[in-house]
């Protein structure tokens, strides 16, 4: 490769949001044990991103500054380290990049081969490269923590979605409609139609009286809540639940973890279950099956080239997109 560098963007500390965000020349990287080099096609911005910048996720994240954030990229091997076997030179992928390193927000990035999957060419990058946080989010929410079988196979099961809009809940609608599942859905007023063309059964507007209070317009209780708003009391969930309820917060504060605490040790038959993300390629892999065979789709709210990027950050920051935000090397 004549040029040893790349572009990328990058902050230095905490906070400053998208203005500290820094357009700059590194080194490309190299590719270690069980490593690929990807020339990236397309790269997802996620929320836990600029939580991250924010600072709250320290001390965890980041581990070192300066930090090129994002992880969930989609491109085209063009290196592979030693003991790499399972993919060469010329394949296209989708990958979620150790998130001790991050590095998505660039034209190159090293994944590990353990959560790099193959994608064919009927899923482009920018559908790809929305899969791994929020599509294994969804995924294992309704599936590891809500034990829903997504086949017609299992028990009818009646599921509610919050902010089925945003990254997390417009894969949630699809896959749980994948299942014998009634969806019952959340957003916004002017995301209505989307939602429903996403195959929910019912969908309400947060902002109504009927929204804040999540009842469904059919009188359903739910067996399962996959939680994907801002923080809403359990005194909100509890009354909306069947008899062995469960709640998925798939973005849990202190006061969602001790909720938690306190059902379980009061032996409650319904329960609030924080969510943290477990990655695993087989998962991915099943995702983006899904993509190929036309049962499941990223909504993508924007594209922004690499050299916009701040932008891009900004209106994650801002919390109202519509499905995915995407950045394009």
């Amino acid at each position: 490769m004549a040029d040893k560098h790349m572009r990328a963007l990058q902050y230095d500390s905490f906070g400053g949001g998208a203005a500290a965000l820094k357009h700059v020349e590194v080194p490309i990287p190299k590719p270690s044990k069980g490593e690929l080099l990807l020339k990236l096609e397309a790269t997802s911005i996620n929320p836990v991103d600029w939580k991250i910048q924010k600072g709250m996720l320290r001390p965890l994240f980041p581990r070192k500054f300066p930090w090129i954030p994002a992880t969930d990229v989609a491109g085209e091997v063009i290196d592979v380290g030693p003991g790499v076997n399972n993919f060469k030179v010329g394949d296209k992928v989708v990958s979620m990049l150790d998130v001790f390193k991050g590095g998505g927000l660039s034209e190159y990035a090293v994944g590990s081969q353990k959560l790099t999957v193959l994608r064919p060419p009927e899923v482009s990058a920018a559908e790809g490269a929305g899969l791994p946080v929020a599509g294994l989010t969804a995924l294992q929410a309704l599936t590891y923590h809500g034990g829903i079988t997504l086949d017609k196979t299992g028990p009818t099961t009646n599921v509610l979605i919050t902010a089925a809009s945003g990254g997390v809940g417009q894969y949630a609608v699809q896959l749980a409609k994948l299942g014998n599942i009634h969806v019952t859905a959340t957003c916004g007023e002017r995301n209505i139609d989307l939602v429903k063309s996403l195959g929910a059964d019912e969908v309400i507007d947060y902002k109504t009286p009927q929204g804040a209070a999540l009842k469904s317009p059919s009188d359903k209780k739910y067996d399962v809540v996959v939680h994907c708003a801002t923080p809403i009391p359990w005194s909100t969930f509890e009354p909306n639940l069947g008899p062995n309820g469960k709640v998925i917060d798939i973005t849990p504060n202190a006061s969602a973890f001790w909720t938690a605490v306190v059902k379980k040790v009061t032996c409650s038959k319904k329960k609030l279950v924080p969510s943290l993300l477990i990655p695993k390629a087989e998962n991915l892999e099943y995702l983006v099956g899904l993509v190929k065979e036309g049962k499941l789709k990223t909504v993508i709210d924007s594209k922004y080239p690499l050299s916009e990027g701040e932008e891009a950050w900004a209106k994650s920051i801002d919390g109202h997109a519509t499905g995915k935000i995407i950045v394009e090397p």
